[in-house]
């Protein structure tokens, strides 16, 4: 076991962890956060999507030792900024979520593409998107939030 700082949702926590542990457990087992959620272990399905300095990264697969200075931002720090508001927004007025599961990942890639891209085109989100998987089949509703947002920001 080693000792690690890392500052996630703008708390800098203390823990102890071996170095080869993912991130995703650092955060659901050791600070208890549980919005962000397992799906593959191997980084392949988007469920355990957070946030690594703003950036969209795979926390399944990012072993702690990597995670280094960078700030962690999970669903549960998402902040209120217009462009948040307008996804949550978006998301509620139409209807994303099925069973939910996918939603955290779905939601911090989406966050992830429109803050670096106020105006996505399809292929743009199609691209951002890639790789979170939703076993209800709610793409299109997805695609279509995430233009509806992008649009009132």
């Amino acid at each position: 076991m080693q000792k690690y700082q890392v500052t996630v949702n703008e708390v800098t926590h203390s823990i102890s962890a071996d170095h080869d542990m993912p991130l995703l457990w650092v955060i659901r087992d050791l600070l208890k956060l549980k919005g962000t959620k397992f799906g593959c272990g191997k980084g392949l399905c988007g469920a355990c999507t957070v946030h690594l300095d703003g950036s969209a990264v795979r926390s399944c697969s990012l072993p702690i030792a990597a995670v280094g200075k960078a700030k962690v931002t999970t669903i549960e720090g998402v902040s209120t900024a217009s462009s948040s508001l307008a996804l949550r927004e978006a998301w509620d007025q139409l209807n994303v979520a099925q069973c939910g599961y996918c939603q955290p990942g779905q939601i911090m890639s989406a966050l992830s593409l429109l803050r670096s891209n106020r105006r996505p085109s399809d292929s743009d989100i199609d691209r951002a998107m890639s790789g979170n998987l939703c076993r209800c089949g709610t793409y299109l509703r997805i695609k279509k939030a995430i233009k509806t947002a992008s649009i009132s920001t």
